[in-house]
């Protein structure tokens, strides 16, 4: 009679096999990986996409509530104004936030020191007002009570600008951060924005493109990089050569390239000068083909914002707009990944730069001076309808 326990098997487990499992146990359940910070699915189709900073142009391309990794956006800009240049520093500033690689060409360190910084929300301030004015009531032995208490658990850890504590308790990412122009971004000790510089003597693009390739190749897969290029071929920062077409075609035909290599990984957002560079110009519409996102910003004239101003449609705490939105074309953009929830496609859109913020909306012009009943209809509307009735309304 043999005296085996019977829950051993008779079989010999092969050198370096974990023999504590048992082979009944259920297999372990993998852990779901998680995008990079400042990455999220689009809602559409399931692709990886990052906020390009402006929350209201986040809702613009093509319904996918951000900027899908892997492609471009070519934004023109007609007259001497920069607001392509606001738009630029809050796609930078939120991929310093999130912990992205930006590369700037053809700035220096001066323009990474006018990033705007995180705006602070007036609900945390006046939350902590009460809950200071909430602390002065309660007396000093039950206050001291509570700092016992607290002082026996574990110390609370100390949260990044991309992180918020969720309802359950647990740290839930920020995907787009709302930014202050009047305030500075605190740059990181280690820098994370790589200033690119331009060659004067010969074509700059082949010496770009290596070292973003470069940089691509050394940095860990998980790494976001950003590719900021304000205003491409502008005199005072590229050399004449620069304009010729075999230059920039090419050069944007190879972006194009190393965008498609790296899907998951680059992005990237130009500026384009419209007044030197109009759109009518075979060259500047080749460029758009090889952009895989295409808007126009077409600022106001002085004349006109002052008649907006002055308009009796416009309220005192209503934004006037400073010009138009023209959407030519959007990444990603077809029947099955995008067009289905992009806010305001289609319809006139207008942006407005204040102080603090860049803003995208729809467009509508005020009713006139002297058209006294769309007058009373917009504010009736305004008021929820909920304004009172018209004489001859009144009247039966």
């Amino acid at each position: 009679m043999a005296f085996r326990k019977r829950n051993i098997a008779l079989t010999r487990s092969p050198s370096g096999e974990d023999t504590s499992a048992s082979p009944s146990s259920p297999s372990p359940v993998p852990t779901p990986v998680r995008p990079p910070p400042g990455v999220r699915p689009s809602p559409i189709d399931g692709r990886l996409t990052t906020s390009t900073g402006t929350p209201s142009l986040d809702g613009v391309l093509a319904g996918h509530a951000g900027l899908p990794l892997g492609n471009s956006i070519l934004i023109g800009e007609s007259g001497t104004t920069d607001y392509a240049g606001a738009l630029l520093r809050f796609y930078a500033a939120e991929g310093v936030v999130q912990g992205h690689k930006v590369h700037v060409v053809g700035m220096g360190e001066v323009w990474g020191r006018e990033l705007p910084g995180i705006a602070e929300d007036k609900e945390d301030r006046r939350k902590e007002g009460k809950e200071r004015a909430e602390k002065m009531k309660i007396a000093w032995r039950y206050e001291g009570l509570g700092q016992f208490e607290s002082a026996r658990g574990a110390p609370t850890p100390n949260r990044s600008p991309s992180q918020v504590e969720g309802a359950h308790g647990e740290v839930a990412a920020v995907f787009c951060h709302t930014f202050d122009l009047a305030r500075r971004l605190t740059l990181p000790v280690g820098t994370a924005i790589n200033y690119v510089p331009i060659p004067r003597t010969s074509s700059p693009f082949p010496a770009i493109l290596q070292g973003i390739q470069r940089q691509l190749a050394s940095t860990p897969p998980n790494t976001i990089h950003r590719l900021v290029i304000p205003s491409l071929l502008s005199p005072a920062i590229y050399p004449p050569i620069s304009s010729h077409p075999s230059s920039v075609l090419q050069f944007l035909h190879a972006l194009r390239a190393l965008l498609r290599q790296y899907p998951t990984r680059l992005t990237a957002i130009i500026t384009l000068p419209l007044s030197l560079y109009p759109r009518t110009a075979g060259l500047v519409r080749w460029m758009e083909i090889l952009s895989d996102g295409v808007l126009e910003l077409s600022p106001f004239p002085y004349s006109h914002m002052q008649t907006l101003a002055t308009s009796a449609g416009t309220t005192k705490d209503e934004e006037k707009p400073q010009g138009m939105l023209a959407v030519h074309k959007l990444p990603v953009f077809h029947e099955k990944g995008g067009g289905g929830g992009a806010d305001g496609l289609g319809e006139d859109l207008a942006f407005t730069l204040s102080r603090r913020k860049f803003v995208i909306a729809k467009f509508s012009l005020p009713p006139l001076e002297g058209d006294r009943e769309a007058q009373e209809e917009a504010g009736r509307e305004m008021s929820g309808g909920n304004a009172m009735p018209r004489k001859e309304e009144l009247e039966f």
